[in-house]
């Protein structure tokens, strides 16, 4: 039972193999298997490369067996097409389209499996790939708030820097006034007069200046910090917006360039495999001499031949006598219509003369 799906998976007429040796039956039903498997490695790799696109194991699944079966019926049609000739040359010319189609099936069998495979090493790739573009990210949305955020930051600094250089003159200003007070600077002369209430006069007035301006700057620097605050917000809301963008970048295309980047010998080892499946039933009808099955088949399509040239040319022949017999049908009758159109004119005439005659002879009468 195994063996005869295997023929029929092979493209062979299984009517003219069941006449044929049971080596020639092992022969095909071993191409069969290789068509068979084929196609069951490409279901497996176009569900798998799917998957990784929709993330839905049943389309996956659907559309893998979809193009399982195309490959399979592409295989064996190849296989089936190609037949033993007296020459090798012209084998191979025959193949070589075949050849050609078989190596791209295997391209593409051959790439998802490779992704598997390599999957490990692939998202570790995808992960550096990731954190790059992560960093990148943050910088190219920083480069729209950093520098507004920076200047805000340095007016908040200019404040208090205003402040602090305030402050260090009101300090100033009260070293004075005690220093006078003691009398170690100014007038010196120890106690309160004149000239410490002068200075002690201008420090209050610069202390209220410096209390007016703290709550002044503390409103401002406190405007300048909501609005850092909603700078930065906005900063870590696009960065959470962008984020899903980069960790979602795993999908087929990135994979095929995250294993470009890796070495390439492996993955041309892989592809040899499959090309070698592939192509092994090609390669092995080319490479195998005429045996049973090719000589009953060509006998076969040569009485198909031999038997179709036959009706061509009987139909030919018989086209040929139908014309010739139409034409001398059709001679036959033109010759007799000459002749009826010849006797009628003849009549005509002899009528004429005939009434030409009874009307003289009527005139005679009359006179």
């Amino acid at each position: 039972m195994l063996k005869q799906f295997f023929i029929i998976c092979s493209g062979a007429d299984t009517d003219l193999l069941d006449n044929c040796s049971k080596g020639e039956q092992t022969k095909y039903a071993g191409i069969g298997a290789t068509v068979f498997f084929t196609a069951v490695m490409a279901f497996i790799a176009a569900s798998y490369a799917l998957y990784t696109v929709f993330d839905t194991l049943i389309v996956s699944i659907g559309f893998g067996l979809v193009w399982g079966l195309l490959i399979f019926n592409l295989d064996r049609f190849i296989v089936s097409t190609i037949k033993k000739r007296d020459n090798f040359m012209q084998e191979l010319l025959q193949a070589t389209p075949r050849i050609i189609l078989a190596m791209i099936i295997a391209v593409v069998i051959s790439k998802p499996l490779e992704l598997k495979i390599f999957e490990k090493e692939i998202n570790q790739v995808l992960l550096e790939e990731k954190n790059t573009m992560t960093l990148d990210n943050k910088n190219q949305i920083g480069l729209q708030y950093t520098p507004k955020i920076v200047e805000l930051t340095s007016q908040k600094e200019s404040l208090k820097k205003e402040v602090s250089q305030k402050e260090g003159e009101v300090n100033a200003l009260y070293s004075t006034y005690i220093a006078e007070a003691e009398g170690r600077e100014g007038t010196k002369l120890l106690g309160k007069g004149p000239v410490y209430n002068e200075k002690r006069n201008k420090h209050d007035a610069m202390l209220m200046e410096l209390q007016e301006l703290k709550t002044n700057n503390k409103e401002k620097t406190s405007v300048i910090e909501n609005q850092i605050a909603t700078l930065n917000t906005t900063y870590e809301t696009q960065l959470l917006k962008t984020q899903p963008i980069i960790d979602g970048f795993d999908g087929l295309m990135a994979r095929v360039n995250a294993l470009g980047k890796l070495a390439w010998l492996p993955s041309f080892f892989i592809f040899i495999l499959f090309l070698a499946i592939e192509t092994s039933p090609i390669l092995a009808k080319l490479l195998a001499h005429k045996s049973e099955y090719d000589f009953k088949l060509e006998n076969q399509e040569s009485e198909v031949k031999n038997w179709v040239q036959q009706q061509v040319y009987e139909r030919q022949n018989n086209l040929k006598t139908n014309n010739a017999i139409s034409n001398k049908v059709y001679a036959d009758i033109q010759e007799a219509e000459e002749s009826y159109q010849y006797k009628k004119k003849k009549a005509e005439e002899l009528i004429r003369v005939q009434a030409d005659v009874f009307y003289e002879n009527q005139k005679n009468v009359t006179v």
